[in-house]
């Protein structure tokens, strides 16, 4: 069995995603700043915007606050800013020719909506059609996870997990299926806690329609 490693393409490598024909902005900039560095000056901006809040920063309960939301940030919840986090992803030769569907259902998104910073969370389903490679099953999930960890737009977040496994797989045939709920609408605003945001890419022979039916059934 051949094996290859093949490292996911950092934003900053990627220029112009598009859905529908329109580009879908990146936030990201280089800012080579250490995390330690990038903790301690979060966790000083952070205690001041309590201050102007009207929160006592010394009370035992928030004192340490800044440098815990600080670190959450750096080193956890926004990670997939920083290119050397991103994973190595592993790609086997398919010698056994399976040119069906490859499906990874129900991977958890945990990720942050660039407009109000407030979580999106929900559920990814991926596929890909072997065109004589493929991925270990939790490179799918690190995937995901990877470009979930940043300030992110959910119709940016679907296309670049689809660029990712496309990259990977050197193949058109990927699709991407997205179903979130996003804090911004269920915490303020319309305060809707039923609704969710569904986002797809269909690619390659997924533009089919029987193929594409075949994996919106599987994902039921």
């Amino acid at each position: 069995m051949e094996i290859f490693s093949s490292p996911l393409k950092t934003e900053e490598k990627q220029n112009g995603h598009f859905t529908n024909g329109h580009a879908i902005g990146n936030p990201l900039v280089t800012f080579g700043l250490p995390d330690d560095a990038k903790i301690k000056m979060v966790s000083h901006h952070f205690a001041e915007i309590m201050k102007i809040i009207g929160l006592d920063v010394n009370k035992p309960g928030l004192k340490e606050t800044p440098r815990r939301i600080a670190r959450m940030y750096v080193k956890d919840i926004f990670k997939g800013v920083n290119a050397t986090s991103q994973p190595s992803i592993t790609v086997f030769e398919d010698r056994h020719s399976y040119n069906k569907l490859v499906i990874q259902k129900n991977i958890t998104v945990h990720s942050i909506c660039e407009l109000y910073f407030l979580p999106m969370i929900g559920k990814a389903h991926v596929a890909y059609i072997s065109n004589g490679k493929t991925l270990g099953l939790s490179k799918l999930n690190r995937i995901v996870e990877f470009h979930s960890k940043k300030p992110q737009r959910q119709e940016r977040l679907t296309e670049e997990i689809a660029n990712s496994v496309k990259e990977a797989l050197k193949t058109q045939d990927v699709v991407v299926f997205i179903d979130a709920a996003h804090l911004s609408v269920t915490m303020r605003g319309v305060k809707d806690a039923s609704s969710s945001t569904v986002t797809s890419y269909y690619g390659g022979k997924f533009q089919n329609e029987d193929i594409k039916t075949e994996f919106l059934l599987a994902i039921k």
